[in-house]
C-alpha cells in the first residue's frame, strides 16, 4: 500500500477501498454464514464436552470455534469501513491462528487410536504422540501469533513484511507438522489392518464398526480441509501485501472459510465422545456395548483421562 494512503481511516474520494490491503469490502453474507456457524460450533462443542468428558478435545475445539468467531467479527467490521484498523487486526491475528487449534484437536486422537488399535503397531509410545505433535502446533501458534500481532501492529513495512514472515514461518511449520502426523498415522493403521492376529477381540470389533470408520473418515476431511486451508495462506502471504491472491475473496471465502468449516463441522458432527468413546475415561467400549479396561501400560492411570 502507499506511503499516500497511511493516514486513511475511512472510505473517501482520496481513500479508495481498491487502496486497502484486500481492495475489496468483505462480504457481510458469507462472513456472517462462517461466524453463525463457528459460534453454533462453540456452543455445541461445549456441550459435547461436558456431556462425554473429552476436556483436551473440547478445549481445542472451543478455542478453535473462539478465535474464528473473533476474526469474522473482525471482518465484518471491515465491511462497513474497509479501512479499520480494530477490523483488520481482529482478522488477521485471529483467522491465522485459529486452524491450529482444530489440528490439535485431530492431533490428539491418536494417542487413542493407538491404544485401541494396539500399540505395537506403531513406530512410537502412545504417550508421545500427544506431546510430540502439540508442541510442534503449539510451536506454529506462538510464530503464527506473533506474526499477526507484529503485522497488525506494524507502522513500517519493513516490520509489516517481518509480521508477515513470521506467519508463513509457522504456516510452513503447521504444514510440515501435519505431514509427519499424516505419515505416521498412515502407517500405523497400515500395519494395524494389514496384520490382526495380535489385536484383541474387543480391538478387532472396534476396527470394523461403522461408527468408528465414521470417525476417521471425519477426521481425515478434516485433516484435509485444515491442510488446503495452510497451503492456500502460504501462497497468500509469499506474494507479499496486498498480492492479487490476497484480494481475491473468492479464493479466501472457498480455501479460508469453507475448507475450516468443513473441518470444524466434521469434528463436531463425528465427535469422539459418539463415534470413538475410546477416548472417555478409563473405558474401552466395543459397539455391542462390552467394556474393557483401557490399556494402562501406555502411562494411563487409573484416574479419568484428561483427552
Amino acid at each position: 500500500m502507499s506511503d499516500q494512503y497511511n493516514d486513511c481511516t475511512a472510505v473517501t474520494a482520496s481513500c479508495p477501498v481498491e487502496a486497502t490491503t484486500y481492495g475489496y469490502r468483505p462480504n457481510t453474507g458469507a462472513n456472517a454464514f462462517f461466524l453463525a456457524i463457528f459460534a453454533l460450533g462453540l456452543g455445541i462443542q461445549l456441550l459435547q464436552g461436558l456431556k462425554w468428558r473429552t476436556w483436551t478435545f473440547m478445549i481445542a475445539m472451543t478455542l478453535g470455534c473462539f478465535t474464528e468467531v473473533i476474526g469474522y467479527i473482525g471482518r465484518i467490521l471491515m465491511h462497513s469501513n474497509p479501512w479499520s484498523e480494530a477490523g483488520f487486526n481482529m482478522q488477521i491475528c485471529c483467522l491465522i491462528i485459529a486452524p491450529a487449534f482444530f489440528s490439535a484437536a485431530v492431533y490428539l486422537t491418536l494417542k487413542h487410536l493407538v491404544l485401541t488399535l494396539g500399540s505395537q503397531y506403531s513406530r512410537l509410545p502412545a504417550r508421545w504422540y500427544t506431546w510430540i505433535f502439540i508442541g510442534c502446533d503449539l510451536l506454529s501458534l506462538v510464530l503464527q501469533g506473533a506474526g499477526g500481532g507484529t503485522a497488525a501492529s506494524a507502522s513500517s513495512q519493513s516490520t509489516q513484511d517481518l509480521g508477515s514472515n513470521l506467519m508463513i514461518t509457522g504456516i510452513v511449520w503447521q504444514v510440515f507438522t501435519l505431514l509427519v502426523f499424516a505419515a505416521l498415522a498412515a502407517d500405523f493403521f497400515f500395519r494395524a489392518y494389514r496384520d490382526g492376529s495380535n489385536q484383541t477381540a474387543l480391538a478387532m470389533e472396534i476396527r470394523r464398526s461403522s461408527k468408528f470408520l465414521l470417525f476417521l473418515a471425519g477426521l481425515t476431511i478434516a485433516f484435509l480441509g485444515i491442510a488446503i486451508r495452510c497451503i492456500y495462506r502460504i501462497a497468500e502471504l509469499v506474494g507479499g501485501w496486498g498480492n492479487d491472491i490476497m484480494r481475491n475473496e473468492a479464493e479466501f471465502i472457498v480455501l479460508e472459510g469453507v475448507m475450516i468449516v468443513i473441518g470444524a463441522i466434521t469434528l463436531t458432527v463425528f465427535h469422539p465422545g459418539y463415534f470413538f468413546p475410546q477416548m472417555a475415561p478409563n473405558k474401552q467400549v466395543a459397539p455391542n456395548g462390552i467394556l474393557g479396561e483401557k490399556d494402562l501400560s501406555e502411562g494411563g492411570s487409573s484416574t479419568p483421562d484428561r483427552v
